[in-house]
């Protein structure tokens, strides 16, 4: 296995407007477009100096294409999933967004109109619009550095759900998150047949069970939290089942929609005593860019010899973030976890989902090269 990494990205970066037409067209001499950005990301993180480095998800909308990749959802209109907050407005005219973002369709505002992507026919036998891993054969082709590809955790499949139009195709969510395992594995494995040796999964479904409000929600709609996350957990594990050999990583996201919004409020420690030891992969990502976020104490419930990634620069805007500050909160973390199981990165993506985060092209490289300087001066 390669050195273990200490400054990383999450995955995605800025995607001009030409980028995203190109996408949404996805016609051949698009692919030039999308492919020369793409190029342009590797450069861009090589140059950083960051240890590990994606794609920049610009062949997606979004962070996650589901919707967009099989033929068995269906949009229904006023389904309200997540509670975004902060953040520049989004215009009414953008409220629908992209398919495939944070929340309905790259926007997911509870309330703000606009469908949402919900699951209407068996994903066994869906027609096929694309593959999920497509692109990193191209990746790997042109990267100097150590790859990786991020996928969406099985278990945010659940936000695709409904009880009301679901059940005519599926007897219940788990049966239906099942088969979407089972079509992400498909992927996984043909990334290892492309050689990709890291492979992370982005889940903020985790998240949003840190948040107050959400947990009453879902009591109030008769759901049990606890027991949807005791299954997610075990079919997220499953993924990787009989794989040795690569590092695995889950990202618990807490809400990067468009133009710096979240949806999730409330410490990690909502969620690590019933999640974080039952883990069993080799990296988890958890975002600490905020007050939000709660303190180090869950790191006391992940597992001995996984690397906790602590997200502590923000993507949600340009503001300069503090060498000095970041270090201290690293020997924090320190206290909790030992420093050789602790890597750096930045809270999140970049562009999540259309209309990107309000952080200019300057302030991302800034970022990602400070992630990979102060990796460099704290663990070399």
């Amino acid at each position: 296995m390669p050195d273990e990494p200490r400054a990383e990205v999450v995955g995605s970066l800025l995607r001009g407007e030409a980028v995203l037409r190109a996408v949404r067209r996805g016609s051949l001499a698009d692919q030039t477009v999308i492919n020369d950005a793409v190029r342009d990301n590797i450069r861009l993180q090589e140059e950083a100096g960051v240890d590990v480095i994606t794609d920049g998800e610009a062949r997606r909308l979004g962070w996650v294409d589901t919707p967009r990749l099989l033929d068995c959802f269906a949009v229904y209109e006023g389904r309200g999933a997540l509670n975004w907050r902060g953040g520049a407005p989004v215009p009414s005219s953008n409220a629908s967004g992209a398919p495939g973002g944070t929340g309905p369709g790259g926007v997911g505002r509870q309330g703000a109109g606009g469908g949402y992507p919900t699951v209407v026919r068996r994903v066994t036998g869906a027609q096929r619009h694309g593959d999920p891993i497509d692109g990193y054969e191209f990746l790997a082709r042109h990267a100097r550095t150590r790859t990786k590809f991020t996928l969406p955790a099985p278990s945010y499949h659940r936000r695709y759900w409904s009880a009301e139009h679901s059940t005519a195709v599926y007897d219940s969510p788990e049966e239906y998150l099942t088969e979407i395992r089972d079509w992400l594995r498909e992927s996984v494995d043909r990334l290892l047949t492309l050689g990709c040796d890291y492979v992370q999964l982005d889940a903020p479904n985790y998240g949003s069970l840190c948040d107050p409000d959400t947990r009453a929600r879902m009591a109030a709609e008769g759901r049990d939290a606890d027991a949807e996350l005791a299954f997610d957990v075990d079919l997220d594990n499953s993924l990787f089942d009989g794989i040795k050999g690569v590092t695995t990583a889950l990202h618990i996201c807490r809400g990067n929609g468009p133009r710096g919004m979240w949806h999730s409020a409330g410490g990690y420690a909502a969620i690590s005593g019933a999640m974080f030891p039952k883990l069993r992969f080799g990296r988890l990502l958890l975002e600490y860019d905020s007050d939000r976020a709660g303190d180090f104490g869950p790191l006391d419930d992940v597992a001995d010899g996984t690397t906790v990634v602590l997200g502590l620069l923000t993507t949600k805007s340009d503001d300069p973030d503090d060498a000095d500050a970041v270090r201290q909160r690293i020997t924090e973390a320190a206290r909790r976890k030992p420093l050789e199981e602790l890597a750096l990165s930045t809270q999140c993506g970049f562009a999540s989902a259309p209309p990107a985060n309000p952080v200019s092209p300057e302030g991302q490289r800034a970022k990602l090269e400070m992630v990979a300087r102060i990796a460099r001066r704290v663990w070399n």
